[in-house]
């Protein structure tokens, strides 16, 4: 049985870090693709940041460079995401998910494994 299960949101000021944490069970692979999307209220779940957890590729959407940083510790079957100067418009529902062999890993409808989420809520 996989199992995805998120931490690290909180509410915070804009300008704040935060870090994210995924932790993944029942499921190893060297040919993963991990991946954090994020949904706010009213539209589309979008990629923000996946890892190959064989590999350690990165692929970052466009808005989040040099901001977010994705990372594993495969010792711990845990992916985070670090987030810098967080602005109000990345005030989010924050998910992780898991899939195999990819061709669009920042695509939400390649995944077939997702934890629940963790709220991030951004004032300003």
């Amino acid at each position: 049985h996989v199992q995805l299960v998120e931490s690290g949101g909180g509410s915070v000021q804009a300008g704040g870090s935060l870090r994210l944490s995924c932790v993944v069970s029942g499921y190893t692979s060297n040919s993963n693709y991990m991946a954090w999307f994020r949904q706010a209220p009213g539209k589309e779940r979008e990629g923000v940041a996946a890892i190959t957890t064989g590999g350690g590729i990165t692929y970052y959407v466009g808005p989040v460079k040099g901001r977010f940083t994705i990372s594993q510790d495969s010792a711990k079957n845990t992916i985070y995401l670090q987030i810098n100067y967080l602005r109000p418009e990345d005030t989010a529902m924050y998910y992780c998910a898991a899939d195999l062999l990819l061709m669009r890993p920042l695509d939400p409808s390649e995944y077939k494994y997702w934890g629940q989420g963790t709220q991030v809520t951004v004032s300003s």
